[in-house]
Protein backbone atom coordinates (compact mmCIF):
# COMPACT_ATOMS: atom_id res chain seq x y z
CA UNK A 1 0.00 0.00 0.00
CA UNK A 2 2.81 2.39 0.65
CA UNK A 3 5.76 0.95 -1.40
CA UNK A 4 5.28 3.69 -3.94
CA UNK A 5 5.44 6.51 -1.73
CA UNK A 6 8.64 4.79 -0.14
CA UNK A 7 9.93 4.13 -3.26
CA UNK A 8 9.79 8.07 -4.04
CA UNK A 9 11.04 8.68 -1.26
CA UNK A 10 13.83 7.03 -1.19
CA UNK A 11 14.77 8.16 -4.67
CA UNK A 12 14.20 11.68 -3.50
CA UNK A 13 17.19 11.01 -0.34
CA UNK A 14 19.07 8.66 -1.63
CA UNK A 15 19.86 5.54 -0.37
CA UNK A 16 22.44 6.54 2.27
CA UNK A 17 19.76 9.28 3.31
CA UNK A 18 16.92 7.46 3.43
CA UNK A 19 18.17 4.51 5.71
CA UNK A 20 19.01 6.90 8.27
CA UNK A 21 16.26 8.25 8.40
CA UNK A 22 14.55 4.93 8.43
CA UNK A 23 16.64 3.69 10.67
CA UNK A 24 15.59 6.91 13.25
CA UNK A 25 12.06 5.96 12.92
CA UNK A 26 11.97 2.73 13.45
CA UNK A 27 14.08 3.12 16.58
CA UNK A 28 11.65 6.05 17.82
CA UNK A 29 9.05 3.37 17.17
CA UNK A 30 10.63 0.83 19.26
CA UNK A 31 11.14 3.20 21.89
CA UNK A 32 7.46 4.20 21.51
CA UNK A 33 6.44 0.68 22.17
CA UNK A 34 9.22 0.02 24.99
CA UNK A 35 7.25 3.03 26.78
CA UNK A 36 4.31 1.75 26.35
CA UNK A 37 5.17 -1.75 27.81
CA UNK A 38 7.04 0.20 30.67
CA UNK A 39 3.69 2.35 31.35
CA UNK A 40 1.30 -0.94 31.66
CA UNK A 41 4.42 -3.38 32.69
CA UNK A 42 3.99 -5.70 30.03
CA UNK A 43 6.71 -8.73 30.42
CA UNK A 44 9.78 -8.61 28.08
CA UNK A 45 8.74 -11.39 25.52
CA UNK A 46 5.49 -9.71 24.96
CA UNK A 47 7.54 -6.18 24.25
CA UNK A 48 9.29 -8.44 21.98
CA UNK A 49 6.60 -9.81 20.50
CA UNK A 50 4.85 -6.34 20.12
CA UNK A 51 8.05 -5.31 18.25
CA UNK A 52 8.46 -7.89 15.73
CA UNK A 53 4.84 -7.28 14.97
CA UNK A 54 5.13 -4.08 13.98
CA UNK A 55 8.43 -4.63 11.61
CA UNK A 56 5.62 -7.71 10.23
CA UNK A 57 2.96 -5.22 9.40
CA UNK A 58 5.51 -2.80 8.03
CA UNK A 59 6.74 -5.09 5.81
CA UNK A 60 3.32 -6.05 4.54
CA UNK A 61 2.11 -2.50 4.48
CA UNK A 62 4.99 -1.96 2.26
CA UNK A 63 6.93 0.46 4.46
CA UNK A 64 9.92 -1.46 4.58
CA UNK A 65 9.93 -1.31 0.47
Amino acid sequence: MFAPMIILTRKYFGNVKFNQIRGRLIAQHAQVINYFCDYFEIDRTTRQHLIRLARDNGKRLGLLA
